[in-house]
């Protein structure tokens, strides 16, 4: 029962999925570069931070809007292993120790974005009638 309810809603599901996905992920890099969504201030464009602002900003929105999801979702791949890398994995490897579960729950819906892409409802398809990426 379970598993046709699930197929019968499974494309408004995983909309749900990839704009909650692109929201959070906008709300995290306008955070930094604008200073939105109760930042506590706003980094310099030209720091790593701002950069990854930009680049968490721009991710966020075409996973948002459904406009070339499959290269949003690689870029944001990119980040996250850099935030992996570069701030959570000096804290140690336990995830729960190091802060790193979110960038970890990122990575992994960035997979999930960048094997099935915007699916039905995007701007993509609504423009150029099919995906490109």
């Amino acid at each position: 029962m379970y598993f046709t309810f699930a197929k019968q809603w499974e494309d408004y599901l995983f909309f749900v999925f990839r704009v909650f996905v692109g929201l959070l992920f906008f709300m995290h890099g306008s955070q930094k570069i604008f200073g939105w969504f109760g930042a506590k201030g706003i980094v310099a464009l030209g720091s790593l931070m701002g950069v990854v602002g930009v680049g968490e900003t721009l991710v966020g929105l075409g996973i948002l809007l459904g406009f070339f999801t499959r290269l949003a979702a690689l870029g944001g791949l990119v980040i996250m292993v850099g935030a992996w890398i570069r701030v959570h994995l000096p804290q140690g490897i336990n995830p729960l120790g190091n802060g790193g579960e979110t960038a970890l729950l990122y990575f992994l819906a960035f997979l999930v974005l960048l094997a099935y892409g915007a699916r039905k409802w995007s701007l993509e398809h609504h423009l150029l009638k099919k995906e490109l990426f």
